[in-house]
């Protein structure tokens, strides 16, 4: 069992942006092993994340990326709980990475919940048109349009696309592992996408 220094702390630190002590925990029950102690903090992260999530947030930036072409742009509004957190290097990064990604997936909504149910409903009345001489019982039809239905939120949803940087990762997951670094709630306020010729 490798014995945990000050300088194995602080480079867990800098890989985490965990604090000090919890980054001396995770090195402890790990028995010095880097990589075991950044999932064990990851996990702790992700289980302290969920419970900021829903947290209200008064605090954050208005962010943006403008494509090298000049005819692409997004404004983004990043919204966090505190002004500490507004000011980080990291959070202020998350809000470019998050617009970058708008600019180049171009979501339509912020969410599931934002899809306006007359969208849904033609949505789900295109798919069962597709299905109707396939010769398949209605609960298979059904489960079928519920699975095109979840692929059409992936599409033009924000929260629900796979990074364009990491497509193991979906937007969502990339600001719940933020929230669980920052300790305080985030979240995607408006945004739009600006196209010349569109």
């Amino acid at each position: 069992m490798a014995e945990v220094t000050s300088e194995m702390i602080k480079q867990l630190r800098d890989k985490t942006q965990a604090g000090m002590m919890d980054c001396k925990k995770a090195l402890t029950e790990t028995g010095g092993d880097m990589e075991k102690a950044v999932e064990f903090l990851r996990k702790k992260g992700l289980a302290s994340a969920d419970k900021q999530m829903g947290r209200e947030v008064t605090e954050g930036i208005v962010t943006s990326y403008i494509h090298s072409n000049m005819k692409l742009g997004v404004l983004l509004e990043l919204k966090c709980a505190t002004d500490f957190v507004a000011r980080n290097e990291g959070f202020q990064e998350l809000g470019r990475e998050i617009a970058m990604h708008v600019a180049a997936a171009a979501p339509l909504y912020k969410s599931v919940e934002d899809v306006p149910a007359e969208v849904v409903e033609k949505e789900k009345e295109i798919y069962r048109e597709q299905m109707a001489n396939s010769g398949k019982p209605e609960n298979v039809i059904e489960k079928i349009v519920d699975g095109k239905l979840q692929k059409f939120y992936s599409e033009v949803c924000l929260l629900e696309q796979e990074f364009i940087k990491d497509n193991s990762v979906k937007i969502r997951d990339l600001i719940k592992e933020k929230i669980s670094t920052f300790g305080e709630n985030i979240e995607v306020g408006k945004f739009s996408r600006f196209q010349i010729g569109m």
